[in-house]
């Protein structure tokens, strides 16, 4: 009887600390955070950032893949004009991306 008691003893003291469970939910969270989260993060910076920073003339694509030329900037909508004499307006937010002056070049069918 007396060695049952110091078997179940010693399995007791042999038994890791509660914290040691939470360690990997702590370590998934971590990745999560530098693989996904973080990054993410780093984009919508980015992004806010073009945002704010367009003036007339820029060249911008919208997130429905309209291409155009900003013409007038206001704190909430974007003026594009499309085509000769065909301007529409846009949410800045809706704008993907501003084109670097060089980077359309020539089409491929000229």
């Amino acid at each position: 009887m007396l060695n049952i008691l110091a078997a179940a003893t010693t399995g007791a003291a042999d038994a890791p600390p509660a914290w040691m469970g939470w360690l990997p939910i702590v370590g998934m969270i971590a990745i999560f955070w530098f693989l996904i989260i973080r990054p993410q993060m780093r984009q919508q910076k980015a992004h806010q950032a073009k945002v704010a920073g367009l003036q007339r003339g820029d060249e911008v694509v919208t997130a429905g893949g309209i291409v155009g030329k900003v013409t007038k900037v206001d704190d909430t909508y974007a003026e594009l004009e499309i085509a000769k004499g065909v301007k529409v307006r846009a949410v800045k937010s809706t704008i993907g991306d501003v084109i670097k002056p060089g980077a359309a070049g020539a089409a491929a069918n000229d």
